[in-house]
């Protein structure tokens, strides 16, 4: 008997190999578990995506459990104390137009939440495409857009920001519209650098001897393969555009009373930092640096993980 016939059909032979769709299915399963585990592995990552979950139910879902004022200043003046200290009635205190404090943090997470998504998103829209053309068309298109880039990064940002919130007059969409379209810089950059690499990989070539055109391949090829690049800038970008608002609320170019966001809130409180109305600026404070911080902890778990994600591939 031969040793291929003293093996049972069955047992321990290998069976039929997937087929190609069903094999990249799995690569592609195994390489997203991977990803999700690197990033739960760490701690400071899930806390930070806790802490923003935290954010976005606190001040959407708050007000509709703790009901206040927060749009008309003259019923506030008329129906509080001003600077009142934290009680019962206002557990984190009033301002000094008698708003209660706790859910004047709630409405004004709202606005620089609001800002901080939708600012991003055109960033990262504007920058993305801005990067994918210039890096794979080169030569004279490239040359221009990057040139441009560089004058603007030569602009500080806040300064910039500045001149355009006093020319265009502050509210919530002239707000998103000017942090967005003064963010895109870096993911320009960023997405520059990963289309050069990627225009000469052997998919793109063979897309082209195809017949495939310029705008279908940046479209369809080069922009997906950078998304690894463009989710984890578009995290930092959120935690830099709710930073951009808070400074500009905290001169005074924030959105127009009685709307507000948590800079406009701290450069309020900071009026009255040396009376001892403390709860006018710890808690918004608070707010703020644990938003970012919270954001920038999830920016970098993404990194970390795509990065894995990258070497499995």
């Amino acid at each position: 008997m031969t040793a291929s016939s003293a093996v049972e059909p069955g047992a321990g032979a290998p069976g039929p190999a997937p087929a190609g769709g069903e094999a990249q299915q799995q690569l592609g399963g195994g390489l997203t578990m991977q990803l999700v585990r690197v990033f739960v592995e760490n701690r400071l990552a899930v806390v930070g995506l806790a802490i923003i979950a935290f954010a976005i139910v606190f001040c959407w879902v708050g007000p509709l459990f703790y009901h206040t004022n927060q749009t008309d200043t003259q019923k506030a003046l008329l129906n509080s104390i001003q600077n009142a200290a934290p009680s019962g009635a206002h557990p984190l205190g009033t301002d000094a137009s008698g708003f209660d404090l706790l859910g004047r943090i709630m409405y004004g997470g709202q606005i620089s939440l609001e800002v901080g998504f939708a600012a991003a998103g055109i960033a990262t829209i504007v920058g993305v495409l801005v990067g994918a053309v210039s890096g794979f068309f080169g030569r004279a298109i490239d040359a221009v857009l990057m040139r441009f880039v560089d004058v603007l990064l030569s602009v500080p940002i806040l300064y910039l920001l500045i001149v355009l919130a006093v020319i265009f007059t502050p509210s919530v969409k002239i707000l998103i519209l000017v942090i967005g379209f003064t963010a895109w810089l870096v993911p320009a950059r960023l997405v520059r650098g990963e289309t050069l690499s990627l225009r000469v990989r052997e998919f793109v070539q063979a897309v082209r001897v195809m017949g495939g055109g310029g705008p279908r391949i940046v479209l369809r090829h080069i922009i997906p393969n950078t998304i690894g690049t463009i989710i984890v800038n578009a995290t930092f970008q959120v935690a830099d555009a709710i930073l951009l608002l808070a400074a500009l609320g905290f001169i005074g170019l924030g959105v127009p009373s009685p709307q507000t966001d948590w800079g406009s809130m701290l450069s309020n409180g900071v009026n009255y930092a040396f009376d001892g109305y403390w709860w006018e600026i710890y808690p918004t404070g608070l707010a703020i640096v644990l938003v970012v911080v919270a954001f920038n902890f999830v920016g970098d778990a993404l990194r970390d993980a795509f990065e894995v994600r990258l070497q499995r591939r």
